[in-house]
């Protein structure tokens, strides 16, 4: 990894690397995946069979499409219940977090007979995609699902690319059982976020699609956004560690290293005021990579998106930390509870040295579906308030209308509508 004095110049490169990472940037992908979303909507049920002989060398059918009661079972069966008893936990965790997000309906009522008020009604149907092969990930499944579940989503269902045998991870089912998955189907790709926006005749059309995936996916889910809502176009995966001279080298190498080995395009960046820790870092690091088994990815990752900057103030650091906005931030530093205060763009915040970004991925309950590309300047994780719609609601009495009518067609008349004003101005002819 490269050490870097941080400035104004050295910041303004930093965003245009970044960049490189945004799906913005594979225009040669984004039409191959117009071309399949268009033939699911055409062709339903035959474009999936047609796309899981070609990319998942499967023979799907109506028959088999959907994973049934008991191979679920018999995954669960499998799976080590020591596995079990850690997704139980770590699924109460999350539903106990994401309670406290809940909100209810309010009606607010005057003396006039002005009625104003907000109905939260949960979504009927949300779709969940999760990764399969080498990349199966429980831990986002249950992030979606158990949100989702909290919220009060009625149906839930998942896609899933299956094996050239029709399997599926038996940890993915299991944790599609514990979180409380209601339909699950072997289908994956881009072909899987089409079904669920547009239904095919197996699959349901969904209201949102969560979870990540490859390149392929999220650009589906941008184009599909509009069809559906979804939670996110997710870039690759990037944390950034703001540390003083206080910070143990080896955990923030350690920490540095934990979402480099996810991806070859997964950014790891390190803002220190500490020249010394810098240093430290570098050298923790190097000595590290060769130990570890995703050793391959880690150095291409490091190589195109992983950099220490060295800060002449905490002030410039913390800035320069809002100017990122990183899916992951972890302060280790004195008194970084007061560091933490003074942050507005991040992801998520991890806050002192045993707060380490997987605690967050696995375990403490805050959803680990995050923004990513800098997005965290305007989006947020994924919550309840993801799977709720909100509708106004307005109800006024005679009275209260005839108090403000004069107003409301003048405002009208000025806009130029003389049918919004005629609709208010008849009722006191």
């Amino acid at each position: 990894m490269q050490i870097i004095e941080l400035n104004e110049a050295n910041k303004i490169e930093l965003k245009k690397t970044l960049e490189k990472r945004s799906t913005n940037h594979f225009a040669d992908i984004e039409a191959k995946v117009a071309d399949i979303i268009e033939n699911v909507k055409a062709n339903g049920d035959a474009a999936l069979f047609d796309y899981s002989e070609r990319f998942d060398h499967y023979h799907l059918t109506a028959d088999n499409i959907r994973v049934t009661e008991e191979e679920i079972k018999e995954a669960v069966a499998a799976v080590d219940p020591e596995f079990i008893r850690i997704l139980e936990k770590a699924a109460e965790n999350i539903r106990k977090f994401h309670e406290k997000q809940k909100r209810l309906s309010w009606i607010e009522t005057q003396p006039d007979g002005t009625i104003l008020g907000q109905k939260f009604t949960p979504l009927e149907i949300a779709g969940v995609y999760v990764p399969g092969g080498k990349a199966a990930y429980p831990s986002s499944l249950l992030m979606s699902v158990v949100t989702a579940k909290v919220a009060g989503v009625d149906r839930i269902v998942m896609l899933t690319p299956p094996g050239q045998g029709g399997e599926i991870s038996k940890e993915t089912l299991a944790a599609a059982s514990i979180a409380g998955v209601d339909e699950i189907y072997r289908v994956g790709g881009a072909q899987a976020i089409a079904a669920m926006a547009y239904g095919t005749e197996s699959i349901p059309k969904v209201h949102k699609i969560c979870g990540p995936g490859n390149i392929f996916v999220a650009l589906a889910k941008k184009a599909v956004f509009g069809q559906v809502s979804i939670d996110s176009v997710a870039g690759p995966s990037e944390i950034l560690v703001l540390a003083d001279e206080t910070a143990e080298p080896k955990y923030v190498a350690a920490d540095l290293l934990s979402q480099a080995e996810h991806d070859e395009m997964a950014s790891a960046i390190l803002v220190t005021t500490s020249a010394k820790l810098a240093e430290e870092v570098k050298a923790e690091i190097d000595r590290m990579v060769p130990t570890l088994e995703r050793k391959e990815i880690i150095e291409k990752s490091l190589d195109q998106f992983g950099f220490i900057f060295v800060a002449d103030t905490m002030d410039n650091a913390v800035a320069a930390v809002n100017d990122i906005a990183s899916e992951h931030l972890e302060i280790i530093t004195k008194d970084a509870m007061q560091v933490m205060t003074k942050v507005r763009n991040a992801g998520a915040i991890f806050v002192g040295p045993y707060s380490s970004e997987p605690l967050g991925d696995y375990f403490a309950g805050p959803n680990h579906i995050l923004p990513t590309n800098g997005t965290a300047k305007f989006f947020s994780p994924l919550n309840v308030d993801d799977f709720v719609k909100k509708t106004s609601i307005i109800a006024y009495s005679e009275e209260a209308l005839k108090r403000d009518y004069k107003d409301i067609m003048f405002f009208a008349k000025k806009e130029g509508l003389t049918a919004h004003a005629n609709s208010i101005g008849v009722r006191f002819e």
